[in-house]
């Protein structure tokens, strides 16, 4: 699932909503502007500017920022991000931990925290997230007023599908409303996500992602996941289950295999200890890799292989400016896989006129996906979702 808050009301509302979401957009990536120049770049009336700037002022999420001189009058004052404007709230949810983010208005993250979760379903899920709000709250010493929303990301596919019946699974989410059950108990505007869209959104909104409009995203969390970014605007498709790349099969030693068997960390755990239960960690992964641990190795060949397959299908079928390898799965790891893919030559991304590499290792970490939660809700203050009105 993939929802997202568009404004709602009449066209005077939606159309003020969405200036104010150009202006911000504006400011967030110059750093600094002028009325003048927001009025220009988004050809709004000087006057619309100033009005939808004074909102944000009174809102405290733009502050005075200096003045710069030019031409004949006075110099024009400049408008900056306010960084503790607002905050954005972020929760992660797997089988086995929850996780929470709180970023400032620069993507910044303010809080982090970790919780183990021997009960993942709903009702014990909403009440770590609760807790997980209130202590945030108290640890930047903010109040709920602050919050901009939240972003809530979980493993897909969302609602009951054939894909039913994964290890990644959280028990008996596949009759729930996620977006409800999390507005209704938090009482703020909520986006629902799966984790591999809401680090491709960290990415562009902090990460090697900034400047693109539209990039693949391969995210590794305990599957395979992907975050397709078109425009500056994420692809969820229908039902919000866009992008389960992890269960499309690939030709590996002879035999169709899905990716996720092959490219995951769950398969990376299945080759270097067979059945054991414990799950293997991003720092036992990374000290493996370091010592060139030989089993790991023998999986990164293979992984490889799958990747060269996974980035034809991806490239041709949506055509990115690059794909981007991130999430908890560590550096070094992600380097050897760009570094050592044979890139497919049949695709419409092999041409000499690009400016970006077709492949490319972005975040590694283990809170990729908490971040980038809470990025959700940066990206929908930053980013217009209708055609702006003047």
């Amino acid at each position: 699932m993939m929802t997202i808050s568009s404004p709602k009301g009449s066209n005077a509302e939606r159309s003020r909503i969405t200036n104010r979401r150009a202006v911000m957009g504006s400011i967030h990536s110059a750093g600094i502007m002028g009325r003048a120049e927001i009025a220009r770049n988004l050809s709004l009336s000087t006057q619309a500017v100033s009005n939808i700037i004074a909102e944000l002022l009174e809102d405290g999420l733009l502050f005075e920022n200096g003045t710069r001189a030019g031409g004949r009058g006075l110099p024009a004052v400049q408008y900056a991000v306010n960084p503790d404007g607002g905050y954005a709230f972020g929760i992660e949810v797997r089988p086995s931990a929850i996780f929470g983010s709180l970023l400032d208005m620069h993507g910044k993250p303010v809080f982090t925290e970790r919780l183990a979760l021997k009960d993942a379903r709903p009702n014990a899920v909403i009440e770590h997230v609760i807790a997980l709000r209130d202590k945030g709250l108290k640890a930047v010493s903010i109040s709920d007023e602050k919050l901009l929303g939240a972003g809530i990301v979980m493993p897909g596919p969302f609602g009951r599908t054939g894909l039913a019946g994964q290890e990644s699974d959280l028990p008996e989410w596949d009759s729930v409303d996620p977006h409800k059950l999390f507005e209704d108990a938090l009482e703020i505007p909520v986006m629902v996500s799966n984790d591999a869209n809401a680090a491709a959104m960290a990415e562009r909104i902090t990460g090697v992602a900034q400047g693109l409009s539209s990039y693949a995203y391969l995210y590794f969390g305990t599957g395979l996941g992907l975050g397709i970014v078109s425009q500056g605007h994420l692809v969820p498709g229908a039902f919000g289950n866009a992008g389960e790349i992890g269960h499309v099969a690939v030709p590996i030693d002879g035999q169709m295999r899905s990716l996720e068997s092959v490219l995951s960390r769950l398969s990376a755990q299945r080759k270097l200890q067979g059945d054991d239960e414990q799950a293997l960690d991003f720092q036992s992964i990374a000290d493996l890799f370091a010592a060139q641990d030989s089993e790991l190795m023998e999986w990164l060949d293979t992984a490889s292989i799958a990747l060269g397959h996974a980035t034809q299908i991806i490239e041709n079928l949506f055509d990115p400016q690059t794909i981007i390898l991130g999430g908890a799965m560590p550096s070094g790891v992600l380097d050897y896989l760009v570094e050592n893919t044979t890139l497919p030559e049949l695709t419409v991304s092999n041409r000499s006129a690009r400016s970006e590499p077709r492949l490319k290792t972005g975040t590694s970490d283990r809170l990729t996906a908490t971040l980038g939660a809470a990025a959700l809700i940066l990206n929908q203050t930053y980013t217009p979702q209708f055609v702006v009105a003047h």
